[in-house]
């Protein structure tokens, strides 16, 4: 190959994406008093209508599931999660772990981790229809195993994917 095969520019589409609202930015050679007029009611702001709060506290902590921030789901908030896997056509399954996270314990080779599988609850609920199912079944997994980090997931058979999952119980102990 020769150096002229990197050099020729490539018609590309311009960028649609989003687009700054000109009037919302402020210039350099705006000042303070400006800029507070502009603003009225915030001083600080994040750039949005959004107020920041602390969601989790990483010092001794250890990152479970996409709602692992929260405080613990109760029997409600989770069937309306599952109500929700329904709604999209995924297929539930209950999985259990006693430490419930990823580690190196066996092996420093890479791309190898202890707890990256869980341990399967069961098969899958194909063909479920009603949370109160699975709810059952929660309830089982927790009394048959009390002192393990219990997780429900999602697959999609369409895209052959794991979907959403979210953590239904941490030990006592943690």
């Amino acid at each position: 190959m020769y150096a002229g095969t990197f050099a020729a520019p490539v018609p590309v589409a311009g960028y649609a994406g989003l687009k700054a609202n000109s009037s919302n930015l402020y210039s350099n050679t705006t000042t303070n008093t400006e800029c507070m007029k502009k603003k009225k009611k915030n001083i600080v702001s994040n750039g949005s209508k959004t107020h920041c709060m602390k969601t989790w506290n990483p010092i001794n902590n250890k990152k479970f599931e996409t709602l692992s921030y929260l405080p613990p789901l109760s029997d409600e908030s989770i069937a309306k999660e599952i109500d929700y896997m329904l709604k999209k056509g995924w297929t539930p399954c209950l999985e259990f772990d006693e430490v419930g996270y990823i580690r190196r314990e066996n092996s420093r080779m890479p791309g190898y981790y202890d707890g990256r599988y869980w341990t399967l609850w069961k098969l899958p609920f194909f063909g479920c229809t009603d949370s109160s199912q699975v709810m059952k079944e929660i309830k089982e997994c927790k009394e048959q195993f009390p002192e393990a980090y219990i997780r429900c997931l999602a697959f999609d058979d369409h895209r052959h994917m794991q979907s959403m999952s979210f953590l239904i119980q941490k030990p006592p102990s943690n």
